[in-house]
């Protein structure tokens, strides 16, 4: 994301500093993860899409893509439920959407001493979801038809 969105907000939109499509709500939070390596250095984050600022950073810490994704949902879920507000969730992670849904990471990442804080934070995330009825809507990021997802960290080769 550059600065040259924030100074020149699209003139189609009036509701975003973002150039987002029109059919993407501004009244969302959009998540993302990285991870150099799989498993390997993790870390994710959520952007609100009015105005571009990252609402939540986590990591890096060893783990896999996949994971990371998932806890940014579940992230942005808990936090807005802290803050008592209600926008859309956008995700590029499939898997992650799913995931939040069945309440449960389905990793396959070895539990080793290297993953045991990790997996300390998943099992956080998974009673969270078991034990807090705070839903909304989870969209997935369609990349092909909008581009990457704006909370994507760039470093794709």
């Amino acid at each position: 994301m550059n600065n040259q969105s924030i100074i020149n907000p699209p003139d189609y939109r009036h509701d975003t500093v973002l150039p987002l499509p029109m059919e993407v709500s501004a009244n969302a939070w959009a998540v993302d993860a990285a991870c150099s390596g799989n498993p390997g250095p993790m870390e994710y984050r959520g952007i609100d899409l009015a105005t571009g600022a990252v609402v939540f950073h986590f990591g890096p810490m060893h783990g896999t893509n996949n994971i990371g994704e998932f806890l940014a949902i579940v992230h942005a879920l808990a936090l807005m439920e802290k803050q008592g507000i209600r926008k859309t969730i956008y995700s590029d992670s499939h898997n992650a959407i799913l995931w939040v849904s069945k309440k449960q990471c389905k990793t396959k990442l070895e539990r080793t001493p290297q993953t045991a804080q990790l997996y300390n934070v998943i099992a956080r995330a998974e009673l969270w979801l078991k034990t807090h009825a705070f839903r909304v809507p989870i969209i997935k990021w369609e990349t092909k038809k909008w581009g990457e997802v704006p909370a994507d960290f760039g470093r794709k080769g």
